[in-house]
């Protein structure tokens, strides 16, 4: 480990062990990341599912206006719609989640170079803002793409 890790390492622990209140279990930084990272999974997922897919998906007349803007037409809506409601499911699947933060984090990068070409950068920080916790939590659950390699490649027992 380098000096900087130990550094580090000692100034958690310092500020963990110091900020503790009497008779409460000690919270580990592991504990408070997880559970952020899982707050945030969930914030984006209903993010992605209500206001960002459910207009594509029912073919409502402002995603159906900016599509055409596109030039891809209702297909293209219908498309991303589905790309959307599916990748807030899978954020809550933990097999999935760090996947589907990175298929979603690819999805919102179209958006931002959409956004710049097309609309003239008009709403192009959306995209942008919501890349920030779609990378951390793809880089918090990395661990799971291994898991999801092996379930995939696990052949049926006949």
């Amino acid at each position: 480990m380098s000096d900087a890790t130990n550094t580090v390492a000692t100034v958690t622990a310092a500020a963990t062990a110091t900020s503790r209140v009497p008779g409460e279990a000690p919270a580990t930084p592991g504990r408070r990341v997880r559970i952020t990272v899982r707050v945030l999974q969930i914030l984006l997922a209903v993010f992605f599912a209500v206001p960002s897919a459910s207009p594509k998906l029912v073919g409502h007349s402002s995603a159906a206006e900016s599509f055409d803007r596109i030039g891809f037409g209702d297909w293209f809506m219908y498309l991303v719609g589905g790309l959307e409601l599916a990748g807030a499911i899978a954020l809550l699947v933990p097999v999935l989640s760090g996947v589907a933060a990175l298929a979603l984090g690819a999805l919102m990068a179209g958006a931002f170079f959409t956004q710049l070409m097309v609309f003239d950068g008009e709403n192009a920080a959306t995209p942008l803002i919501l890349l920030v916790p779609l990378a951390a939590i793809a880089w918090s659950r990395r661990h799971h793409n291994a898991e999801l390699v092996a379930l995939v490649r696990r052949r049926p027992s006949r």
